[in-house]
């Protein structure tokens, strides 16, 4: 019998978890056998009780969940950099690790864990193909981080998002403008027209356009050429600073009309393109709102900081990195849903057997007895 393990997660602020109780039992229902870490999803809203009763084991060792044949994760290697010299003498020959693990951007913890024997799986690398869209974590947690994105503006913003017709006068509706309409961009225009906004968006790739309209938000069209600016995978390219520098300028006046800017632009892989300058900043109304969810790798606001409140011009300015673990009740659900579907696939006849010539293995597996096989994470001095 297959053992899954589901390790508490030791992430600074990290609340979600990889499994939940009820996609638990139905991995239970298939035969296999779950261990989870005591608390592991207390944070989240499940409590050991939940699992235990759907017939998970609860283990009180780390090292006991993690000698599972299969471990689920939410973050492993260089998402979660900081526990690798602890978890690593835990890992064994032939276990099946299944997480995101910020592979583009930070690829050496990826290969410092290799040796170790294990498979490694990261869910960042998913193709953009119709069969992995039931496994798409990065879609699911833009969906949360976009939804969150508009509460944290509306929180800060010192005025309503709605029209309001009173009898001590009119209320005159906020205007926020969404840059990036990708997952959590439209999810953030869904939001904000919902409570009430006026609400723009603007994004390098002109086939969002319709999808941005059907929103009911208007699309901001700038003169740009963009015939690069997407590729096969439907990801925004990276493009040259001649590019960004006229984008900059043209997105000015936009900015300085919008009471809230929503930020969303990011790069696999990529620094975040700097779109909204400090100047451009202090052109906006005072008290307006910016929250920049490119934060964590560099922002698509110039005064951004990770994780921190600045105040720039009298213009409040949030950088969260980790949204989804604010409402990590709905967040771990579906990401429980994600990775189940993702694991389904490696199993046949009550053991695992990996498909390797499969499209979705050979994009998302990185190492394997013993050696990186990516090639996007190989060594520098590879040959």
């Amino acid at each position: 019998m297959i053992i899954i393990g589901i390790p508490r997660e030791t992430f600074p602020g990290e609340r979600r978890v990889a499994l939940i109780p009820a996609s638990a039992a139905g991995l239970l229902k298939a035969k296999f056998e779950i261990h989870v870490e005591s608390g592991a999803g207390a944070e989240a809203g499940y409590p050991d009780q939940q699992y235990a009763a759907k017939g998970a084991k609860i283990v009180g060792s780390r090292d006991e969940v993690f000698a599972a044949d299969v471990l689920l994760q939410i973050r492993a290697a260089g998402a979660n950099p900081g526990a690798l010299d602890a978890d690593r003498p835990r890992y064994r020959t032939g276990q099946v690790v299944i997480a995101m693990c910020d592979p583009l951007s930070h690829p050496q913890p990826a290969r410092d864990l290799a040796p170790s024997g294990i498979t490694l799986f990261t869910l960042e690398l998913l193709p953009r193909i119709t069969r992995a869209q039931s496994m798409d974590v990065l879609s699911s947690m833009a969906t949360v981080a976009g939804y969150r994105a508009v509460l944290l503006a509306a929180q800060h913003l010192p005025r309503m998002f709605p029209m309001l017709m009173t009898a001590a006068g009119t209320v005159a509706p906020a205007k926020v403008f969404v840059i990036g309409a990708g997952v959590a961009g439209l999810q953030a225009i869904s939001v904000a027209r919902r409570l009430g906004a006026v609400v723009s968006a603007y994004d390098v790739r002109p086939a969002v356009k319709e999808q941005v309209q059907s929103l009911g938000a208007k699309f901001v069209e700038m003169e740009l050429e963009t015939a690069q600016a997407e590729d096969a995978g439907g990801y925004a390219q990276q493009m040259d600073e001649t590019f960004y520098r006229k984008q900059r300028e043209l997105m000015t006046r936009v900015v300085a009309e919008s009471d809230v800017v929503i930020a969303t632009a990011a790069i696999p892989g990529k620094k975040s393109p700097l779109l909204v300058t400090a100047e451009a900043v202090t052109k906006m109304p005072a008290g307006s709102v910016i929250v920049d969810l490119a934060a964590e790798r560099g922002g698509n606001c110039e005064p951004t900081q990770p994780d921190q409140v600045v105040r720039h011009g009298g213009v409040t300015i949030l950088g969260p990195t980790n949204l989804p673990s604010e409402a990590p009740y709905h967040a771990s659900q579906m990401f429980a849903k994600n990775i189940t579907n993702f694991l389904m696939p490696l199993v046949k006849d009550g053991k695992i057997q990996i498909p390797f010539d499969d499209e979705i293995v050979q994009a998302t597996c990185v190492a394997h007895e013993g050696k990186i096989i990516h090639p996007q994470l190989a060594p520098p001095d590879a040959t």
